[in-house]
């Protein structure tokens, strides 16, 4: 993947999280690639910036497990719940963990909201 492929996909989760987060009006304008807005107010990068990134981690009672299963062809992989994140996919270890950090999140959150649908 291209730094500009990452680059992308991380702005596609922090998008997808915010919308889950009550954002429903986000915009990335061309003069600040890679910032999202709600109106006026820039939104968190979460999967870029620790101190965004950070209180997802205690607000949502993250468990981080570093392991590797044997039978995983793609090494060392970041495991917090359902959600695996390979260290190789990602430039650095510390880029890997606030991508399955704010991975988890999502699945979390998109987890309360199915619960929900279907509850009601």
């Amino acid at each position: 993947m291209s730094d500009e492929e990452y680059f992308r996909s991380c702005v596609s989760q922090e998008r997808r999280l915010a919308y889950l987060l009550g954002c429903h009006n986000i915009e990335e304008l061309y003069e600040s690639a890679g910032t999202l807005w709600e109106g006026t107010r820039a939104l968190p990068k979460w999967t870029r910036d620790w101190q965004a990134c950070g209180p997802l981690l205690s607000e949502y009672a993250l468990a981080i497990d570093y392991r590797q299963k044997e039978e995983d062809p793609n090494g060392k992989a970041i495991h917090i719940g359902h959600t695996v994140v390979h260290l190789s996919d990602h430039p650095s270890h510390d880029q890997a963990l606030r991508y399955a950090i704010v991975k988890a999140v999502i699945a979390h959150l998109e987890h309360l909201q199915h619960r929900k649908h279907c509850a009601g």
